[in-house]
């Protein structure tokens, strides 16, 4: 098993630079318009109240706060979540970010129109459960948005970011046909977007299998 020390560890070390990455910090206008455009496609209409789980440096977040949705972040690492904050305030935008367990939502009671997950399930000791934990947030009809992919497909090295992270049961991701199979028990309408092919998405070409699964529940 791996460390929950070591990982925060890990996490915060991570979010000085975190941003350099293309697809992570979003600061090309072609990169952040290409996800500014299929987010609007995957959420629901008008304002919406949104989950971010594993919310990073906050992105994603940004761009749906621009939007005028309602957002909330959970990143188990603090120094991400500071750089969350930050990435809003200096924008003029409002979010509520919270430090604590992506895959147990510290959010109480509180229910979501939407739930966005983008590249964390790789990380999570019981992906399954945190998947019926995040649907069981969802108002009826709310979205369930999972940005994925099956990494380390393109010769990549299979070092462990963390000791103990081969064990993990996704920690080469998750191929699109499996995580559907795991969703579908937990809700409906459930369907696949590839984005391997949309090199703007990406900062350039990739090879390995990358997509969004969106159900509604």
């Amino acid at each position: 098993m791996t460390d929950a020390d070591a990982i925060t560890a890990y996490w915060d070390a991570a979010a000085t630079d975190f941003d350099d990455e293309p697809d992570h910090g979003l600061r090309d206008e072609t990169t952040r318009q290409a996800w500014a455009r299929l987010l609007r496609k995957w959420m629901p209409s008008g304002p919406a109240r949104v989950l971010d789980v594993g919310c990073g440096t906050g992105s994603l977040s940004h761009l749906l706060a621009q939007d005028g949705h309602r957002v909330t972040g959970v990143d188990l690492s603090p120094r991400m979540v500071e750089e969350a904050r930050a990435k809003l305030t200096a924008a003029g935008l409002e979010g509520r970010f919270l430090v604590g367990d992506a895959a147990v939502p510290p959010t109480g009671d509180d229910l979501f129109d939407a739930v966005v997950c983008r590249h964390l399930l790789w990380t999570l000791p019981d992906p399954h459960a945190a998947l019926r934990r995040w649907t069981a947030r969802l108002r009826p009809g709310g979205t369930l948005l999972l940005v994925e992919g099956r990494w380390r497909e393109a010769g990549q090295s299979g070092v462990p970011y963390v000791a103990g992270a081969e064990t993990l049961p996704w920690h080469r991701g998750i191929a699109a046909e499996e995580l559907a199979a795991a969703v579908r028990p937990l809700a409906t309408d459930v369907r696949v977007d590839d984005l391997s092919d949309d090199p703007h998405l990406w900062g350039g070409p990739v090879t390995d299998e990358r997509y969004a699964l969106i159900a509604r529940t």
